[in-house]
C-alpha cells in the first residue's frame, strides 16, 4: 500500500450557450470578511455623457482561497501571453508585406 496522494482530474461539462461566454469592458471587485466579489459589466465608453450606461453581464463570488489561485493563474497566464506578443513584435520575427 502506498501513501501517494491520489491525481484527481476534473470533469467539468457545460451546455454551449455557457461556453460562448460574456464579453465585458470593466469589472469591480469588492470584498467581505468572508468572500470576495467581481462583477463583469459590458460598458459604453463612447458615451460623452456624465453617466455612462452598463449592463452586468456577470458576477462571480469566491472565497480567498480561490482568489489567491485565480490570482496566481491570471499573473502565469498574462507573463505567457506579454512573452508571446514580444515575440510576435519582435523586428526579425515581423512581416515585411504588412
Amino acid at each position: 500500500m502506498t501513501d501517494a496522494p491520489r491525481q484527481r482530474h476534473l470533469n467539468i461539462h457545460t451546455n454551449p450557450e455557457i461556453m460562448a461566454g460574456h464579453y465585458a469592458n470593466f469589472a469591480n471587485v469588492s470584498h467581505s470578511p468572508y468572500e470576495f466579489s467581481v462583477t463583469f459589466a459590458r460598458v459604453d465608453h463612447e458615451i460623452e455623457d456624465t453617466e455612462v450606461p452598463g449592463v452586468v453581464v456577470s458576477r462571480i463570488n469566491m472565497s480567498p482561497k480561490f482568489v489567491r489561485e485565480l490570482i496566481d493563474a491570471l499573473e502565469d497566464n498574462w507573463s505567457k501571453w506579454v512573452t508571446t506578443e514580444g515575440i510576435r513584435n519582435l523586428p526579425e520575427t515581423s512581416d515585411p508585406n504588412e
